[in-house]
């Protein structure tokens, strides 16, 4: 809407009252209150008929997604306002990592500082709605003066002093007639939804990073457990060896193998008590505490990872946390660009101020003292050098940024769910291979064990068997760590769950005011 034809609206006297201020101050002619008031009324009316926003109409920026992938099957959608399950680690059915998430999201301190800031832009919207409303300021004021005369024959002196006491009120208000505030306001509201995905997706990052370290530390744990087993069957391997060596059946090269054999697994399970120290340190600052009092009892039992579907739908990405608050930056910016056009309009500000003021206290309140004023005042800024088209050329390059930012952040969620179905389908069916040839390097040990101990194999066919079988079982209790890790990083793609229906549609939900606002 443009200004000239909203004035073309009104009346002579209301077109004046916007292009001046029109006050009535006691001791100064008044107008007529009829007259006046009728002024006061057409101010507002301009202010309701010209509420136009300047901000482009918003619209998601469209991202070329294939219609199907090569890991699982999909179905279009578009993103919506987070859901994020808050026991999704529950499907591991493991009582301590349970315990341990319930106390992440009260302790951990880079998550409270995440929800400090979604607090923060909570208040911003309350500020940037209340800059659309009046503002009323009360004053009260007292003082005494003395000013000099000069009388006709030049002599000076000093009057008598003058008390003046006054009580008034002063409100005023931005009636907003190109939705500078109005825009404002929702960037400010769009900017609190976006805080709060990204309070959703720091909870569920945080989350995902306890449960990887803890199926860590149980790995290391069970490879700790299985070295130990081990150490115990070289100890009595080499006590073996060195009986076979006093009777004069074995050589000294038999000893010194099976020595080094098992100081080396010795000193492998130090290394692991290592790591597990180490990962208990990282539990313990996820968990807000100081490592010297965190203590996590071993179990040396690796969790069972759960199924990964085989399809899954793709409104699952609708309730990614990280790509609706992508989304929502974009409608931040999209509003930023109403504010910087209405730069470009004038600005009507109504205003109206009355009170008292008098030289003594007693009569301060009384009708012969009162004083008021009303009217408006329009202001519009007639030369800047260019820098509101520059400041709206930025604004729409914020707008191209934030587009690009959220194409950026879907196809890497693309990328991540293609990556961790692969790699759960491909680390389950490693893990039963792995556990097979596990049974089978624990076979031939035994048996090339009992061939030894007849005299018909040397001790290196023992050492052989013995590391194979120490290799095969590490190996599968990494595999199913990498299988448990990627298991979690599914769950973390599918914002905590993939138990949706194929049939569910995506739709392009409508804004929603934050929690408080």
């Amino acid at each position: 809407m443009k200004a000239e034809s909203l004035l073309s609206l009104l009346s002579p006297g209301a077109r004046l009252l916007v292009s001046g201020r029109v006050g009535v101050l006691r001791g100064a002619a008044p107008a007529p209150r009829g007259r006046v008031a009728g002024r006061a009324l057409a101010a507002v009316a301009l202010a309701s008929l010209a509420a136009c926003s300047q901000a482009p109409v918003y619209q998601r920026p469209e991202v070329a997604t294939p219609a199907a992938f090569r890991e699982s099957a999909w179905q279009a959608a578009q993103p919506q306002s987070p859901d994020v399950l808050d026991d999704w680690w529950t499907q591991f059915k493991d009582p301590v990592l349970s315990e341990l998430q319930a106390q992440v999201v009260v302790n951990n301190q880079s998550l409270q500082a995440v929800v400090a800031q979604y607090r923060s832009a909570e208040a911003a919207v309350a500020i940037s709605r209340a800059a659309q409303f009046p503002t009323v300021t009360g004053t009260l004021g007292a003082s005494r003066s003395v000013s000099g005369t000069t009388n006709s024959t030049g002599t000076s002196g000093s009057s008598t002093p003058v008390n003046v006491f006054s009580l008034g009120a002063n409100a005023s208000w931005d009636t907003d007639l190109w939705g500078r505030l109005a825009n404002a306001t929702e960037a400010a509201r769009t900017q609190a939804q976006a805080s709060r995905s990204d309070l959703l997706a720091a909870r569920l990052s945080l989350q995902v990073t306890l449960a990887q370290t803890y199926f860590s530390l149980r790995s290391v744990e069970t490879q700790a457990q299985s070295l130990a087993r081990a150490v115990q069957a070289y100890e009595q391997s080499l006590q073996l060896t060195q009986n076979r060596y006093a009777a004069g059946v074995a050589g000294a090269a038999d000893v010194a193998q099976a020595q080094t054999q098992l100081k080396s697994a010795q000193a492998q399970a130090i290394e692991l008590r290592l790591q597990r120290a180490q990962l208990e340190h990282a539990l313990a600052v996820l968990l807000g505490q100081a490592p010297a009092n965190f203590r996590l009892a071993e179990t040396a039992r690796l969790p069972e990872a759960p199924p990964a579907p085989r399809l899954l739908p793709a409104s699952l990405l609708q309730r990614r946390p990280d790509i609706a608050a992508a989304e929502r930056r974009v409608a931040v910016a999209n509003a930023q660009v109403g504010v910087t056009r209405a730069a470009f309009f004038p600005s009507l500000t109504l205003s109206a101020s009355g009170g008292y003021r008098a030289n003594q206290w007693s009569d301060l309140v009384s009708l012969p003292h009162r004083f008021w004023s009303l009217g408006p005042s329009m202001a519009l800024a007639l030369f800047d050098a260019g820098g509101r088209e520059a400041a709206t050329r930025q604004a729409w390059l914020a707008v191209d940024q934030a587009s690009a930012n959220y194409r950026q952040v879907v196809l890497t969620a693309f990328q991540e769910v293609e990556d961790n179905l692969v790699a759960a389908d491909a680390l389950a069916q490693e893990a039963q291979v792995q556990a097979e040839a596990l049974a089978a390097a624990r076979r031939a040990l035994e048996i090339v064990s009992n061939q030894y101990k007849a005299g018909t194999v040397s001790y290196l066919n023992v050492i052989s068997a013995q590391a194979t079988a120490l290799t095969a079982e590490n190996t599968l209790t990494t595999v199913r760590n990498r299988q448990l890790l990627a298991v979690g990083q599914l769950l973390k793609n599918a914002a905590g769950r993939w138990d949706l229906p194929l049939s569910t549609e995506g739709a392009a939900p409508a804004a929603q005011k934050p929690p408080g606002a």
